[in-house]
């Protein structure tokens, strides 16, 4: 267990600290505000980031679909550049935020921003950022990552670097109040996904990551079935603050971490226009029992902790039907054809753009090749 571990994003975390902006953002600075379809114009999400800019220089810019498009965000970029704009406030979910990690870089490299995302430019400078997060989900307002699609390749690529962690994120409860309930069950199923990632591959005995992994499994299933009462401050708060830690790099630090479950997702989202969730609740299981053998002590390990299954000889078996359970309690698909598609292709569509990518040994043993790929994108269909 060998690891370096900084996460620099200072978290303002409560009801009202929206006003905390005002002064956490130098008053000289020029800011532009991204957020998406102008939700927050509707549930006074704006307005509080209005009132905590009152008397700076700002701009806005608006339309950051879920599954941020360079196309969109080049426009913003260019709006930066106009205006000589200097600092970037992302209001949104992790569509926005990843965004505007993309806007920060991009704003800094005299290229073509896709460079970014091919890694034929590596980020090492970029516009300062903050977050005012309004969906919990991805983790994105306290990392260093991004997703990023170009429509005209159907494309989905990550990028990271540490010149866009966040300095800032405010994670206000309240905000989800008015969150349709299709988000909030994403939201718990990617945060569910994330830990898993970092969990579910073998043992290293790291006690620390386990047990804290195992702490927030818990809260995600606790809050999974108490979803019917999530109207109130506590399961809010809950939700937002495990979200959060799901993936700022802690529980990670130091051990074994998997990922191919969301690579897999990434190109069925470029390819049928899938929920980024639905995408890894529909892969994971498959995922996991094709891998079954590697993984099968951790399974074992989720099982009895979280799950509080009885130890016997199928109790891997029994963990990933939990897992399946837990989804469908949400209303989230775990097959393809739940989702919408049946093309017989898909298996070898998704294969091909894995090569195509260069992932070609994923999983935390580098064992997931382009034809496994195909195996388990089949055992979803």
């Amino acid at each position: 267990m060998k690891f370096t571990y900084s996460n620099p994003t200072v978290i303002h975390f409560g009801q009202g600290k929206i006003a905390a902006i005002s002064k956490a953002i130098d008053s000289a600075r020029k800011v532009l505000v991204i957020y998406g379809g102008g939700s927050i114009k509707k549930n006074g999400v704006y307005d509080q980031v209005a009132a905590a800019l009152e008397g700076r220089q700002w701009r806005e810019f608006s339309g950051v679909e879920p599954n941020p498009a360079v196309e969109t965000l080049d426009q913003a970029v260019a709006l930066i550049r106009k205006e000589k704009l200097d600092y970037i406030l992302a209001v949104g979910g992790g569509s926005v935020i990843d965004g505007s990690k993309y806007v920060a870089a991009a704003a800094c490299y005299d290229g073509e921003g896709w460079d970014i995302l091919t890694g034929k430019h590596r980020v090492q400078q970029a516009l300062p950022l903050s977050v005012v997060l309004t969906l919990p989900a991805t983790g994105s307002e306290s990392n260093n990552g991004a997703v990023i699609s170009k429509k005209a390749l159907q494309e989905k690529r990550i990028f990271s670097s540490n010149a866009v962690f966040p300095r800032f994120a405010v994670l206000d409860p309240d905000v989800i109040k008015s969150l349709p309930e299709r988000q909030i069950a994403n939201g718990l199923v990617d945060a569910f996904v994330h830990v898993c990632e970092q969990y579910i591959t073998y043992p290293v005995q790291a006690w620390v990551q386990d047990g804290y992994a195992e702490t927030l499994l818990r809260n995600l299933l606790n809050l999974s079935l108490q979803f019917k009462e999530r109207d109130n401050d506590a399961w809010r708060a809950n939700f937002m603050w495990t979200a959060n830690q799901a993936f700022n790099g802690l529980i990670g630090a130091g051990v074994p971490q998997d990922w191919a479950t969301h690579m897999i997702g990434h190109e069925l989202t470029a390819a049928y226009g899938i929920d980024h969730a639905r995408t890894l609740a529909i892969i994971q299981s498959a995922l996991l029992r094709d891998r079954i053998e590697d993984k099968k002590v951790k399974l074992a390990q989720l099982g009895r902790i979280v799950f509080g299954l009885a130890p016997d000889v199928d109790i891997a078996q029994r963990t990933i039907a939990e897992i399946e359970k837990l989804y469908r309690s949400l209303d989230i698909p775990v097959w393809l054809s739940e989702a919408g598609v049946t093309d017989a292709t898909a298996p070898d569509r998704i294969a091909r753009n894995i090569e195509a990518h260069g992932l070609t040994k994923l999983g935390e043993k580098g064992e997931i090749t382009p034809e496994v790929v195909r195996r388990i994108v089949a055992a979803a269909a």
